[in-house]
């Protein structure tokens, strides 16, 4: 029989599918129309192509294991080869184009089907799987791919490697450094093409691999990386991105707990594996009874024929807008004064809060958030059984502590009102202190347990929210703040990682498919909170950005990026926050204090107002002056954020080092305005030249904001380039570059 192929998708991004009788159906290539083989008139192309690609999808059962390779790689699963095409459907709603394939196995009984969405206009490509037991007995799933790509090196010139000709592109996401990308081509990250292909063998059987165990989905790397054609640049190993560039491919994987990303070699040609938890990794594994299915997380990948990363996370950015919850916050983006970060630092009070409510009014917030402490009812300083902070492992009933309010918290929440503003409180919904009434009201099983213990963390318990009493406990406290304090803003923190799971009830799950069943709750519970109060903002956070991921962005409209508390070092978190988060959600502390110099005020003011300002700090002990600055700030800050929803993040430095002297961030807007943050720290040169190619040669820069220093600006229309003076360290300055005629 012959092989026949589907091609799919939009003008701007397309898929060709082998649709094999005797195989797996298998992607054999994406990208443009126009790069894609022609079956007809290329038949052996396509032949090499069928040969090096993977099935749509890929299984791994216990009783099936791997065909043909060995080592760790999670590719040729005995299921997947035994996979054939049973059909496929297209689905068309208004912008959007959906396809599915089914394929069935027949010795194992299970039937997949892969699912891919495309938005027209968008080189953006939305994935996800589904298998399901049709057999008559269980089934143990070890490893399933979301995503299976092939071919990616088919785009090189006649005689270049792969291991050199492709780079790839990973983000460290430490705490408060957040962030930390890097670019090394393949050979560097330890993929190489070892010459045995020709020997029968199908490649190195080593990876690179990327994995993230435990509920904390970025406390150790992004959820994302970036393939694309190498440059000079790139061999060398500079881990700077600079404008323009080559095809690069971008992904995301879309999930709020455990994943793994696998890129390795086959066949003289390089594959892209991205799943959620596996057997090996995570300790996942899933018995499907006949009749019972299973979803994979869904992942998301954009892919550009040129441009580079820049090019491609532009539009992973419109896809990211596209397929978030609607919220007001995001077109409103209010200014948030938190009480925690160098201000009050978790010791709230009725005397202590209300200077802070009327400095905060007066610089020009909006929102008030009450942050951690308010329910503590232990003398600061306290220390509990096993140097556990005093409140750590006791929290749980979020009710407030009548000696740091004595007139009630309602007097400071009424004060906020009548400020002007709206009132929010801190709230960590997930945990339960072992010392907590809720710890013994609270059955075994609406926690996390393996081996039917509890499992303990810095002295708190793990709810499992796919337990009723669990979710029940949840919907009445944010319910009860909601109707009895009127609060309109919650602050979600979240600052354990529980490992790898639990076993469930009955101790029969795997502890990684009891993690990915909370994952999956808590995002419904989420839904159900905003069902419910739709007005309601929630922030989410996780000991800063330890659950950067699109599956939580995808709901909450604002997202706290980091803990880092120096104003030196927060630029390069700053600058970088939209590589994962939008501009509109991401929330970059301003934290005023008055031992800031003027020009220091600058910079912590510039750190936040291209993004999400959360102000902090101590605006009540500042001199009229340093006060005057903060106010200018935010006025300046409020008459362009109505441009941030859609605007696109560029980096015409590159993307910033950790210690680089100078920084800076552009975001570019619908009606063609370019907003620049320039940051200089110490030891930084006087000047820097920073390319603006997409500017046009009318425009004319202007200063938005200063403080302390005077900024020097010289555009040379002609190089499409300014040069920007800053005559002191640790200063900033917010540009806006735009037509002259607007003057």
């Amino acid at each position: 029989m012959s092989m026949a192929h589907l091609r799919w998708g939009t003008d701007a991004l397309s898929l060709l599918i082998s649709l094999d009788p005797a195989g797996p159906a298998r992607l054999l290539a994406a990208g443009e129309v126009a790069s894609l083989p022609d079956p007809v008139h290329e038949p052996e192309r396509c032949a090499r192509f069928a040969h090096r690609a993977l099935p749509l999808v890929e299984i791994q059962t216990t009783d099936g294991g791997r065909l043909g390779t060995s080592g760790k790689r999670h590719v040729d699963g005995a299921v997947s080869r035994g996979l054939r095409c049973t059909g496929h459907d297209e689905h068309d709603a208004p912008g959007v184009r959906t396809l599915r394939v089914h394929m069935a196995d027949e010795d194992s009984g299970l039937r997949a089907t892969a699912v891919y969405t495309l938005r027209e206009d968008a080189p953006v490509l939305h994935a996800e799987a589904y298998v399901e037991n049709a057999g008559e007995r269980p089934v143990t799933l070890e490893y399933v791919s979301s995503l299976a790509l092939s071919n990616l090196a088919r785009h090189l010139p006649d005689g270049e490697r792969w291991a050199d000709g492709l780079s790839l592109r990973l983000a460290a996401n430490p705490w408060s450094g957040e962030f930390r990308w890097s670019r090394a081509t393949l050979a560097e990250r330890g993929l190489y093409d070892v010459g045995m292909v020709p020997y029968g063998q199908t490649g190195s059987k080593n990876r690179i691999a990327v994995t993230s165990t435990g509920s904390w989905s970025s406390s150790e790397y992004l959820p994302m990386g970036c393939l694309e054609e190498s440059t000079s640049e790139a061999r060398w190993g500079s881990p700077r991105t600079k404008s323009g560039g080559g095809r690069a491919l971008l992904w995301q994987i879309e999930h709020n707990g455990s994943w793994h990303a696998e890129l390795a070699d086959r066949f003289d040609d390089v594959y892209l594996t991205l799943s959620g938890p596996t057997d090996r990794e995570h300790q996942w594994r899933r018995r499907l009874a006949p009749g019972e299915s299973f979803r994979t997380v869904p992942v998301t990948v954009a892919i550009v024929p040129e441009g580079g990363f820049e090019t491609a996370l532009a539009a992973l950015t419109t896809h990211r807008r596209a397929t978030r919850r609607p919220h007001p916050d995001h077109e409103q983006l209010p200014i948030v004064f938190n009480d925690f970060m160098n201000s009050l630092m978790g010791e709230p009070s009725t005397k202590a809060l209300l200077p802070l409510v009327d400095a905060a009014a007066a610089a020009g917030a909006e929102y008030f958030c009450i942050d951690a402490g308010w329910y503590d009812t232990e003398p600061p300083g306290t220390v509990g059984p096993g140097g556990v902070p005093g409140w750590w492992d006791a929290v749980g009933e979020w009710q407030e502590s009548a000696a740091r309010f004595p007139g009630g918290l309602g007097e400071v929440l009424d004060h906020i009102r009548t400020s002007g503003m709206v009132p929010g409180l801190w709230l960590e919904p997930e945990v339960v202190g072992s010392r907590s009434p809720v710890a013994a009201a609270l059955p075994d099983e609406a926690f996390f347990r393996r081996g039917g213990v509890r499992v303990a963390e810095w002295g708190r318990h793990q709810l499992d929210l796919r337990h009723p009493a669990a979710r029940a406990h949840l919907d009445t406290v944010v319910d009860r703040l909601v109707r009895d304090y009127g609060v309109g803003y919650l602050k979600l923190d979240y600052n354990i990682d529980i490992g790898a799971g639990t076993d469930g009830p009955d101790g029969t799950d795997s502890p990684g498919d009891g993690l990915l069943g909370h994952n999956r709750a808590y995002l419904d519970w989420l839904d159900g909170v905003l069902d419910r109060h739709p007005a309601l903002v929630l922030e989410s956070c996780a000991a800063g950005g330890s659950r950067t991921d699109h599956a939580i962005l995808s709901r909450l409209p604002v997202h706290s990026v980091t803990d880092q508390q120096d104003f030196r070092l927060l630029p390069a978190i700053a600058a970088a926050a939209p590589t994962a988060v939008t501009p509109e959600q991401g929330a970059i502390w301003a934290y005023p204090l008055p031992e800031h110099t003027d020009a220091e005020l600058g910079m912590v003011m510039v750190s936040a107002m291209l993004g999400r300002v959360h102000l902090s700090g101590r605006p009540d002990l500042l001199t009229q002056d340093q006060m005057a600055i903060v106010c200018e700030a935010l006025a300046t800050y409020k008459t362009y954020r109505h441009l941030l929803p859609t605007a696109c993040p560029r980096w015409p430095l590159g993307l910033p080092g950790w210690r680089d002297g100078w920084l800076a961030l552009a975001l570019t807007t619908r009606d063609d305005m370019t907003l620049l943050a320039l940051w200089r720290r110490d030891g930084a040169p006087e000047t820097v030249h920073v390319p603006l190619p997409w500017a046009d040669g009318d425009d004319r820069p202007r200063v938005l904001f200063e403080a302390g220093v005077r900024a020097t600006l010289d555009w040379d229309e002609c190089g499409r380039a300014l040069r920007v003076g800053l005559s002191g360290e640790r200063s900033a300055v917010l540009i806006a570059l735009d037509s002259a005629a607007r003057y």
